[in-house]
């Protein structure tokens, strides 16, 4: 299965009948799946096939889908009620025959709530379902485009974390080879320290200090470490070549590659070694934060 982003954006639009339609979707990054939806009033129905239909295809990513609508025949008809404009006309003239006011103005009649009605387009239930039928179809085509562009970015993501895992694959090897991890160095190391304390004072055993150095060597080995993180690599890599959506795996494999690399840098003792480990959880974090955008 091929990679997938959490991020995208696509549009489609259409026609059917007197209706012009169009579908903007898009899709962010989040823990877990989250669709939201904006329809035009009296289009509701078609939200819980849109929601079916992306929940099937999408595993993880906040995704907002937004349909606007225009009709072409919109505009209503424009009337008059004949019988409240004779109404108001037969009181206005008795009430300026009984006070002597001006008789109302045309604009003034017509702005008076009643006179003028508009009445609603005739709907056409065929057409209806029609424009409902391509609306669906459209976010289809909408949602495909949002999965191919998510595809597309999923691939080039996949391809950095490979690089990542060839860094850290690289630093580690880099870490082991370290001339301070050798058994001569820590010996000497140990040697010279044990040596200085002696010259300090003779009330030093020196067996029990061969015994000390021993259990310091023991703890500063990193051998256990730099073990645990080829096996995620190799963990790491392997899930890459499956695909799908393994962003949350990768993700717990990311906070145990930094769990081992700080304990190498914890126990290290050597510049060198110290230098390379800060340089391997560089990397470690630069993986983890591109592992936040994989589905």
């Amino acid at each position: 299965m091929a990679l997938s982003s959490m991020t995208g954006f696509a549009r489609s639009h259409g026609t059917s009948g007197p209706y012009a339609f169009e579908w903007e979707l898009k899709s962010v990054n989040a823990k877990g799946f989250d669709f939201r939806m904006r329809l035009p009033p009296g289009w509701d129905e078609i939200e819980a096939l849109a929601r079916k239909s992306a929940a099937e295809r999408l595993s993880r990513g906040t995704v907002y889908a937004n349909l606007t609508m225009k009709r072409a025949d919109a505009v209503g008809a424009v009337r008059i009620n004949e019988d409240v404009l004779a109404a108001i006309v037969k009181l206005s003239a008795d009430i300026a025959a009984r006070t002597g006011a001006t008789p109302p103005s045309v604009d003034g009649l017509l702005g008076i709530k009643g006179v003028i009605e508009v009445a609603e387009p005739v709907t056409d239930e065929a057409e209806e379902q029609a424009a409902r039928k391509a609306v669906a179809a459209s976010f289809e085509q909408a949602l495909s485009a949002l999965v191919e562009m998510r595809t597309r970015e999923g691939a080039t993501l996949g391809q950095v974390l490979a690089q990542r895992m060839d860094e850290i694959e690289a630093l580690s090897r880099a870490a082991e080879a370290t001339p301070g991890r050798k058994p001569d160095a820590i010996r000497a190391r140990l040697a010279e320290q044990i040596a200085a304390l002696l010259e300090t004072s003779e009330r030093f055993d020196p067996d029990r200090l061969h015994q000390e150095a021993l259990l310091i060597a023991t703890k500063a080995d990193i051998r256990e470490e730099l073990d645990r993180i080829a096996s995620h690599v190799a963990q790491a890599r392997e899930l890459l070549g499956k695909g799908g959506a393994i962003g949350r795996r990768l993700d717990f494999l990311a906070q145990e590659f930094n769990r081992e690399v700080n304990t190498c840098c914890s126990k290290s003792n050597d510049l060198e070694l110290t230098n390379t480990g800060m340089q391997m959880k560089n990397v470690v974090e630069q993986f983890r934060e591109q592992v936040q955008n994989l589905e």
